[in-house]
């Protein structure tokens, strides 16, 4: 079943053009340099990210922020690398380019949810407390992009590399992984302490 794609604000879709354009915010990147060599790159798949903060915090739902919007760059027919707007006081500005097993596994995981057969509207989660990004898979495909509640019903498809224990590529409710997250995050704490 098709995904129900966002609509990326286009102040964040210009500044990704704009930074494809630069010479210099480009040179640092080892596969996406060579790539506009031949030609422009393309922006596609518009994630928004989200951070989720509080995964070690008691009960209740944890909250994620909208911090960002993420495009996959395009050269050649194939994905080369993403670029990242984030939204600072004065607006959307472009933030990096990124390359490495994130991307490829971005597209898996995007691959695997057009799959589904309910409509679900894909979206970064990052949960930096365990260093983990998943596709955030909202049963809610009207959802605003700014909306950060997690419901329990989503879905969660941890990214390579996941954080140990968790199944990367594996859709798990967000209900089910929400709480072992807390108690992976729970060891680590405990494993620190201790030390």
């Amino acid at each position: 079943m098709p995904l129900s794609v966002l609509t990326p604000p286009s102040p964040a879709l210009r500044s990704v053009h704009a930074a494809l354009k630069s010479p210099t915010a480009v040179r640092g990147t080892r596969t996406l340099a060579p790539a506009l060599a031949t030609g422009p790159a393309g922006a596609t798949d518009p994630l928004p990210v989200h951070v989720l903060d509080g995964v070690g915090a008691g009960d209740g739902p944890p909250h994620a922020a909208l911090t960002g919007w993420r495009f996959h760059l395009a050269a050649e027919g194939r994905v080369v690398a993403a670029a990242e707007a984030r939204i600072t006081p004065d607006g959307w500005a472009f933030s990096h380019f990124s390359e490495g097993p994130y991307v490829a596994s971005t597209q898996r995981a995007l691959r695997q949810a057009e799959s589904l057969t309910a409509r679900v509207q894909p979206r970064l989660l990052s949960v930096p407390e365990l260093y983990m990004v998943t596709l955030w898979l909202r049963t809610d495909p009207g959802a605003a992009p700014e909306s950060g509640a997690v419901d329990p019903a989503d879905l969660l498809v941890p990214l390579v590399p996941a954080a140990p224990g968790i199944s990367a590529h594996r859709a798990h409710r967000a209900g089910d992984l929400l709480p072992a997250l807390r108690d992976r995050l729970a060891a680590a704490r405990l494993l620190g302490s201790s030390a």
